[in-house]
């Protein structure tokens, strides 16, 4: 019986590196937890293209939407771990709905998951009325200390990731200004573009089209960066106020459990696209920057950080 076990155990060791060597011999599927036809899914879908040239199997691209992409993260989250379903994750689902309401989630976005790969990293833009009477974050912050409550800004709803933008610089320069909520992003540019209300945290290719029309005009941006698309516009950390830092953030992901030889092969596959003068094309007509330094060694600490920044301005959220 002991020589039976010990043959078992020998051929159980055996078995999983030969499947991860042999990873993938199959089709890879790509699940993406939004509808098709918005910038998460192009970047997927660049990402997976290139995905199937380096990994010589199909990465085949799923749209999961509801709930605003808990549904699909659900489903990367208990997927089998054997690295045939791979989740496009985003902040959205993974940091802000894990801050505002966990009652409402169906997984672990820490533990469920085995991270892989930073991919994105989207500041907002902030933009205002061309009415307004400031150029600059340090001319606006002065402005809503002197008039306090004076100065709204939209965002296409509550607990958005626009939303949250402009709540953590009011919370980090200690102003007061009041958040009116929309049900579509597009109806409030077209109120800022009118001065219907006063100021707006979009992403650069939304507003992009608005200011090249002189309808707004761009205050700074929430990233650490300046952006590519707006390189005058100063960054929240350059006005002082590092806390107001707001990115929306995509990273791959893989259920928790699955071998490390194959998520050791997906990164280094992903590293060779995010290489791809292809992805450099998009990301730069996106406006959109790299999620640079998150990786399989500290992905789930970042995760779990962001979903505690969040957790800061979940009060005001609500």
């Amino acid at each position: 019986m002991k020589k039976l076990c010990m043959a078992l155990a020998l051929s159980l060791s055996m078995v999983v590196p030969a499947v991860a060597d042999d990873y993938p011999s199959r089709p890879v599927t790509w699940v993406v937890p939004f509808a098709a036809g918005g910038i998460t899914d192009l970047t997927s879908r660049m990402l997976a293209e290139l995905l199937t040239e380096k990994l010589g199997q199909s990465v085949i691209v799923e749209n999961k939407p509801g709930a605003g992409g808990l549904v699909g993260t659900k489903e990367g989250a208990t997927a089998p771990a054997d690295g045939y379903t791979v989740l496009y994750g985003s902040s959205g689902p993974l940091g802000i709905q894990p801050a505002l309401d966990p009652s409402k989630l169906t997984y672990d976005p820490v533990n469920d998951f085995d991270y892989i790969h930073g991919i994105t990293a989207s500041p907002q833009i902030i933009v205002a009325s061309t009415n307004m009477p400031f150029n600059t974050i340090a001319e606006l912050v002065a402005y809503a200390k002197e008039n306090p409550g004076a100065l709204n800004f939209g965002s296409p709803g509550n607990g958005t990731a626009q939303h949250l933008g402009g709540e953590l610089l009011m919370k980090a320069a200690d102003i007061d200004m009041v958040h009116v909520p929309y049900k579509a992003g597009a109806n409030q540019m077209i109120d800022l573009s009118s001065g219907v209300i006063d100021l707006s945290f979009e992403y650069a290719s939304v507003v992009a089209p608005y200011v090249e029309e002189g309808k707004m005009k761009v205050i700074g941006t929430t990233g650490t960066a300046r952006s590519t698309k707006f390189p005058d516009a100063e960054t929240v950390v350059e006005a002082g106020y590092p806390d107001a830092v707001n990115v929306g953030w995509t990273i791959v992901a893989v259920p928790a459990g699955t071998p490390d030889e194959i998520k050791q092969k997906l990164d280094g596959a992903l590293n060779e696209v995010m290489s791809d003068e292809r992805i450099a094309e998009m990301l730069e007509k996106n406006a959109q920057g790299r999620l640079e330094g998150v990786n399989s060694t500290n992905g789930r600490e970042f995760v779990a950080s962001e979903i505690e920044k969040y957790k800061g301005v979940v009060g005001a959220a609500e």
